[in-house]
């Protein structure tokens, strides 16, 4: 395991000491460059959070993965770069029952560096911040077209944010998931890994998923679609933009392989079916 390969993959270049500089610019490099996705969980694998695993699908094989996976192997990075990193876990708001999952239901980081703390997460989909944000403030933290926050509560940290057609200073904030400060380890996770391998209740067992930030836009395939989405650009008035392609069952592993990178050893069976709603609210 040599970071430098790691460093090769995401496309990164120049010196690569702990600084925030370094630190942000790693962090757009891991979502420009690896996928958030759940193909092995659909293509007749398990996903193991062992780190030389980890390293393996997503260096060597150039895939992708889930919180666990990205965040677990982006915590080895950023260790092996001299950087301070805490494993937090986050429990996200579920957009069914507006409810929040159990603790370990996400994997976050906490990056200490030179007396402030920082978020860091690459592994959350379409509603991942670009760059590391700051633990230090409750103020809004503006990034492209979207507006985030950390509030604080009872010892409990609720990241939102602001969704673009309620932007302003009195637009409705939006609770995107929770977390402690408390220290965690990967192996605190293998339980939630693998209820979101198996579970109904669970988007990762429920729809095959694939999606990769691009400069100014985001790509994502599911089930049988492909969506491409163009963010609106900073003062212009503009909107989300997005477009959809349906897929054929014999185009998929085409696309993949095109647009995101990802030739699989084992066929992919397409699935987009209904979540059911979590039986246990928290």
């Amino acid at each position: 395991m040599l970071a430098e390969l790691y460093l090769s993959r995401i496309g990164f270049a120049g010196p690569a000491e702990p600084s925030l500089e370094v630190l942000r610019s790693v962090h757009i490099r891991h979502l420009l460059s690896v996928p958030f996705e759940n193909l092995t969980v659909h293509s007749g694998g398990r996903v193991q959070l062992d780190l030389p695993l980890l390293y393996d699908k997503i260096v060597n094989q150039r895939r992708g993965g889930f919180c666990f996976e990205n965040n677990g192997l982006f915590s080895w990075l950023l260790s092996k770069l001299g950087f301070r990193v805490t494993l937090l876990s986050g429990q996200v708001k579920n957009m069914i029952t507006g409810c929040y999952g159990p603790p370990f239901d996400h994997l976050v980081l906490m990056v200490s560096l030179d007396g402030q703390r920082w978020l860091c997460d690459v592994g959350f989909g379409a509603a991942c911040f670009s760059a590391p944000l700051s633990l230090e403030t409750s103020e809004p933290q503006e990034q492209g077209h979207r507006v985030y926050r950390i509030t604080q509560h009872m010892g409990m940290h609720f990241l939102e944010w602001q969704r673009d057609e309620s932007r302003g200073a009195d637009g409705d904030w939006t609770e995107i998931y929770k977390f402690t400060l408390e220290p965690r380890c990967l192996e605190d996770f293998a339980e939630m890994c693998r209820y979101h391998q198996s579970s109904p209740c669970s988007i990762f067992f429920c729809k095959s998923l694939c999606t990769v930030l691009k400069k100014g836009g985001r790509l994502t395939y599911m089930g049988r679609r492909l969506t491409s989405t163009t963010f609106p650009t900073k003062g212009t008035g503009e909107v989300l933009q997005t477009t959809n392609r349906e897929l054929k069952d014999e185009e998929i592993p085409g696309i993949l392989a095109e647009e995101f990178g990802i030739v699989l050893n084992s066929p992919l069976i397409p699935k987009d079916e209904t979540i059911t709603p979590p039986p246990v609210m928290y």
